[in-house]
């Protein structure tokens, strides 16, 4: 599978101009959705030139508006995928290798040569403020990884706290956040319409948001201030989760390093406490 538009955005973006990089994060806010309308209402919404929207195309390697849509289209088919749609037979590897290890191994690749340095960074820094609280929730299937997260950066700093049970449980713990506060979501495609209304909510509120979705870019996008884009696609009904389990466990090990002084003295008295 080759990459995709959010990937190439996330790619060129520190590059572009201002008036592309506005008509990049309109898009990102609002995929793919935006993109399949008119170069004119693209670019009002955008608040830019239609020769920036063009131009934008462009610089994403499109000869034309017209193909860019396509391709949106394209994704926008592969996002809207049931598990039942999806095919679960693929011949075998010529390598002996099974093909599900082989698109999971690619997928991790493919994530993690589009998480930039600088991103990375930001968002150590944020899940670092000791001071602040941190959410983490996912879905159906992504929320054992939030789960997973919470588990590790309980350990090594305080004021963590995993959502679970019922989303009123969710919008009660609404009253907890503020605007020092960081609400990680795992969230991938069919999208949770209940993580949505949460994510929305959370960002009225001025909670700061790290999403990890998939290339298509849950809803959630919007709302959010980093946005972790995996690979999840393999050859089977299910997609893969493993992508964003690897990034959430790179995330833990960066944030355990920045912490190290306080997590190695909080790991001491838990080891006490015991």
């Amino acid at each position: 599978m080759g990459i995709n538009i959010a990937e190439l955005i996330a790619d060129r973006i520190d590059s572009m101009p201002a008036g592309e990089r506005r008509a990049a994060q309109t898009l990102v806010a609002n995929y793919p959705l935006i993109g399949l309308k008119t170069v004119a209402d693209f670019s009002a919404q955008a608040g830019v030139s239609s020769p920036t929207i063009l131009r934008f195309v462009a610089r994403l390697g499109f000869q034309n508006y017209p193909e860019f849509q396509t391709a949106l289209q394209d994704e926008l088919a592969a996002q809207l995928q049931s598990p039942l749609s999806r095919t679960t037979g693929s011949p075998a590897s010529s390598r002996g290798t099974s093909p599900a290890l082989e698109a999971t191994l690619e997928n991790i690749r493919e994530t993690f040569r589009h998480i930039s340095e600088k991103q990375l960074g930001d968002i150590v820094t944020l899940l670092s403020n000791q001071r602040a609280k941190t959410f983490l929730i996912g879905g159906r299937f992504t929320d054992p990884v939030a789960r997973y997260m919470a588990a590790h950066l309980t350990i090594i700093r305080p004021n963590v706290f995993h959502l679970t049970g019922q989303e009123s449980n969710w919008r009660d713990r609404l009253i907890d956040m503020g605007k020092r506060d960081v609400l990680v979501i795992f969230d991938i495609r069919r999208y949770q319409e209940s993580l949505i209304r949460f994510a929305e909510k959370a960002h009225l509120r001025g909670v700061h948001i790290v999403l990890f979705t998939d290339q298509w870019l849950s809803p959630i996008a919007r709302f959010a201030r980093h946005v972790i884009a995996g690979r999840t696609a393999v050859p089977s009904a299910w997609d893969s989760s493993a992508a964003l389990f690897v990034a959430a466990e790179a995330l833990i090990g960066e944030i355990t390093r920045q912490l190290e002084a306080d997590s190695a003295k909080r790991i001491r008295e838990m080891e006490n406490l015991r």
